[in-house]
């Protein structure tokens, strides 16, 4: 009974004085959800801000003068998108990030989202997906955000100048991207036919890949003609639609997803863009005539290395084989080495077609600059690979580990 009463006395003691501190503190607040984020200082970065993703130099919010855990913007945002940090100078930081990535923010208001703080992985960023000007409150003690769309952006006006619809004054239209039959060379864009004051027009085949006009060569710093939204599909079904015009970012293309051969109107006057398929591209299986064939890509022993690419044997006219490690990654084929990469390339017809245990996925290739297709080795091991630059056909036979 002695011990017994040695420990009951301190237990009563500690809980008198427990509910005697509960009694002298009515007024503690509890908090269960995260912890207020403290800091005196809060950025915006990402292409739909004024600064773009300068780390250095992000877009400052205001602090409120009425709760110092409330940060507020207002201004205009392109289409595009961003985080937020405390912090400039580092992108190892942790930044406040949307709960779901590409979180929209456009004319549909938000009210009290609730948002994430976190560094590295997942990259999670909102997405402007409508340019305008817009009013922004973060809430650092509840971890929200509000957005308030004040005026969107009229399609076809130009973002760094709102309201801008008049007419394109142009004497050439140019295209320029891997969907386009010149690439990604700004000094030799493919000029495209002029039909009328305001009017351009092309017609022939598109590849898979990006693609976007301009009016002069020379500069990527100059306004392009780009979709109203970034990757904006080009497919069988055509598309009519507006355009925008403007220089910097953020820096929208449309995406040709079914290759083949168009007809591209660009009314400058309008500022509309039309594109009309026409049917399959003719392939010119003309048989390729050359010595000498070699082998790039992180799948080969040498890698992406132009100077030193993995040549192949020729066995007999137009047949060239080689036999060796291939490990897991891309690989494509040149005639011989180009050390600017804008030669033609042999490439699958697909991108990603798949060399493995059971050989090659298609046996079809095709000869081009663009799009940039590869073949993709998803196991590693000894291979025979055989090109017929006849037929352009090729085979890959696995002869183990």
């Amino acid at each position: 009974m002695r011990l017994r009463n040695i420990f009951f006395f301190p237990v009563i003691a500690a809980l008198t004085c427990s509910l005697a501190s509960c009694e002298g503190e009515k007024d503690l607040i509890i908090i269960t959800d995260d912890l207020p984020i403290k800091t005196s200082a809060l950025y915006m970065v990402g292409n739909a801000t004024p600064t773009g993703w300068d780390i250095d130099n992000p877009t400052p919010m205001v602090q409120s003068e009425s709760d110092p855990l409330i940060f507020e913007w207002e201004g205009k945002l392109q289409k595009g998108e961003l985080k937020l940090c405390l912090q400039t100078g580092s992108w190892d930081v942790a930044f406040i990030r949307p709960a779901e990535d590409k979180q929209p923010i456009s004319d549909q208001d938000m009210t009290d989202e609730k948002f994430t703080m976190s560094a590295g992985d997942p990259d999670r960023k909102w997405n402007v997906t409508v340019a305008g000007t817009y009013h922004l409150s973060f809430n650092l003690r509840a971890w929200t955000m509000s957005t308030v769309c004040l005026q969107a952006d009229e399609p076809g006006e130009d973002p760094s100048n709102p309201g801008d619809t008049t007419p394109i004054e142009a004497d050439n239209v140019y295209m320029v991207g891997d969907a386009t039959p010149a690439g990604w060379n700004i000094d030799a864009p493919f000029e495209l036919e002029k039909i009328s004051d305001y009017v351009f027009e092309y017609s022939g085949p598109l590849n898979r890949g990006e693609m976007k006009a301009c009016i002069s060569t020379g500069s990527w710093d100059v306004e392009f003609i780009r979709p109203l939204e970034n990757g904006q599909t080009i497919t069988t079904a055509g598309l009519d639609t507006s355009f925008q015009y403007h220089a910097g970012d953020p820096d929208e293309k449309w995406v040709v997803s079914d290759a083949g051969d168009y007809r591209l109107t660009f009314d400058l006057s309008a500022r509309t863009f039309k594109a009309e398929y026409l049917g399959a591209t003719a392939v010119d299986k003309t048989p390729i005539e050359s010595p000498t064939l070699y082998m790039i890509g992180d799948a080969t022993p040498n890698g992406w290395s132009m100077d030193n690419a993995t040549e192949l044997t020729q066995t007999e006219p137009y047949i060239f084989s080689w036999e060796g490690t291939l490990i897991e990654g891309t690989l494509k084929l040149c005639l011989e080495p180009d050390g600017t990469f804008s030669c033609p390339f042999i490439r699958p017809l697909a991108p990603d077609v798949e060399i493995g245990r059971a050989g090659v996925a298609s046996p079809d290739f095709v000869y081009t600059t663009a799009p940039d297709d590869q073949w993709r080795v998803t196991e590693s091991g000894r291979y025979r690979l055989t090109f017929n630059l006849r037929d352009w056909t090729i085979e890959a036979l696995w002869l183990g580990q």
